[in-house]
């Protein structure tokens, strides 16, 4: 036990100096569950994805076509406002800005914001600039296996840091939902369930943006 407790604090030693561990969060090398309800269960004849709001064609798809859509991979470090980090996790599903840049989903102009629609009615919004970003994925797998039932199978919203991308902005994990169903484009900035409750907009892990 105290060799563990010496690798993961010599780990974390690590990424701090490597600039990488946001100030105010520790190394964890498990991945805690957290989230809000009970985990809903899937059924893949009647599950749907949905995008709408300001865009040209509502549309959506089914479990198997959604398969279908180009697939993206990607490696970066997650931050949960509950003061943990996970280095290097890998990720696999969709890229927004792909389904944008080719054609499966075409914006109106006033298109700004982006309201995330998961099970049970739970919601969470970021910019457009910010889904639209390289570290921004609606994933299906981790770590090369379909996503655990209680880490969102069979989709979920994941945004995190990619290690020298100072360029790109580092939401707080809850920016991303698990079990998510639909994507609503908007022309207002609107909040979600844990931004109504009290949590900062903007969440940005490197400002300590937590509460508002």
């Amino acid at each position: 036990m105290f060799d563990s407790i010496k690798s993961r604090k010599e780990a974390e030693e690590s990424v701090r100096q490597e600039g990488r561990l946001p100030q105010g969060q520790s190394l964890t090398n498990k991945f805690p569950v957290l989230h809000y309800g009970p985990v809903p269960t899937f059924n893949a004849a009647t599950w749907d994805f949905r995008v709408w709001g300001q865009v040209e064609e509502e549309i959506s798809w089914d479990w198997a076509s959604f398969n279908e859509l180009p697939k993206t991979q990607l490696k970066m470090d997650i931050h949960c406002v509950t003061r943990w980090s996970k280095f290097d996790t890998f990720w696999e599903g969709v890229s927004v800005r792909t389904l944008v840049d080719e054609g499966f989903i075409k914006l109106h102009p006033s298109a700004g914001f982006v309201v995330q629609h998961a099970e049970y009615g739970y919601t969470t919004n970021l910019p457009l600039e910010v889904v639209f970003q390289d570290s921004f994925l609606l994933a299906t797998h981790y770590n090369g296996e379909p996503l655990p039932p209680d880490h969102g199978y069979p989709l979920r919203g994941i945004i995190g840091y990619i290690p020298g991308r100072e360029d790109l902005k580092t939401p707080y994990f809850w920016k991303g939902a698990k079990w998510l169903r639909g994507l609503e484009f908007t022309e207002q900035d609107r909040l979600g369930f844990w931004e109504k409750a009290g949590y900062h907009n903007n969440a940005d892990v490197w400002e300590e943006q937590r509460f508002a």
